[in-house]
């Protein structure tokens, strides 16, 4: 049976995947919505994701070649590893983008957006920020609970020394933008605020930097937010607000009626038409700034 959750559930599903409620409160308050032979647990199922549903670009496709890499973080974790990735038949120098994963580690979502990203002709660094303490455990719970043990500034700098990693390599161009969903979403505005030769930031759903750091921000951005999500959207009027007053380039879309995580394909929050029409405005992004 399909269910489709209401939006007071995804709300309350909202809160639970960012912290605000621990497992055992969210699963007593959604329990109110298992009504007329819905159980809890299949309520639960109908919001987790589903990885093995939701891949579109196979780990062994053809036209890329990935693997696990490390690359020195000296800020941050001392040692840092992410999926890289680029396309098979490219010999010459590349720009690179770097994918910033969700407040769960590198999940196979993350992965497999690098892999459609490295499509695009570039090369790929998705690092898991869950690296110093085993990885990515291979379930989001868990991931979740992981990542909020680390030091968030010591997580950042590993974010820096990604596209400082990306900008070196002898094989790129030295151009390096950066996509990141929901905390890769925060981390992306960030790391516009702190790399001045960034050449391009798409914050997926991300709140905003502190505004004070707003006259740094060199890269243009392209910024995707939920029409739904009222969490992250209260930060972003004072957040326009300063990139106007500042002078900086950038876009914003506002994709009406979908919640937050709308482009993640592997979940039930997945907006086919608004995500597909966001990733193909990061792409003609990217190939208009790092070109």
């Amino acid at each position: 049976m399909k269910i489709n959750p209401s939006q007071e559930v995804y709300d309350l599903y909202d809160k639970y995947a960012h912290g605000f409620m621990d497992r055992r409160s969210f699963l007593c308050k959604l329990s109110t919505y298992a009504v007329g032979g819905l159980t809890v647990a299949a309520l639960t199922d109908s919001l987790m994701p589903k990885y093995a549903n939701a891949q579109e670009v196979a780990q062994d496709d053809s036209r890329i070649t990935s693997q696990r890499i490390t690359y020195p973080s000296p800020n941050g974790a001392g040692i840092m590893e992410g999926l890289y990735v680029r396309p098979t038949d490219s010999d010459g120098k590349l720009a690179g983008i770097v994918v910033i994963h969700e407040n769960r580690g590198l999940n196979p979502y993350i992965e497999d957006v690098a892999r459609r990203a490295a499509l695009g002709g570039y090369q790929v660094l998705a690092p898991d920020a869950l690296y110093p303490l085993g990885g990515y455990p291979g379930n989001d719970d868990d991931g979740r609970t992981m990542q909020r043990k680390r030091n968030r500034a010591e997580m950042f700098e590993d974010f820096v020394a990604a596209v400082d990693y990306l900008q070196n390599r002898d094989d790129s161009t030295g151009k390096v933008g950066c996509v990141g969903f929901c905390y890769g979403g925060s981390v992306s505005n960030k790391l516009a605020t702190r790399v001045p030769d960034l050449a391009a930031a798409v914050p997926f759903y991300g709140s905003a930097p502190a505004l004070e750091d707003v006259p740094n921000i060199k890269a243009p951005l392209l910024l995707n937010f939920a029409g739904l999500d009222k969490r992250v959207n209260a930060s972003w009027p004072a957040y326009e607000s300063a990139l106007k007053e500042n002078g900086k380039d950038y876009v914003a879309h506002i994709y009406d009626g979908v919640n937050h995580g709308f482009h993640n394909y592997s979940t039930s929050r997945y907006a086919a038409p608004e995500a597909k029409l966001a990733w193909q405005r990061t792409m003609a992004f990217f190939k208009q700034h790092l070109s």
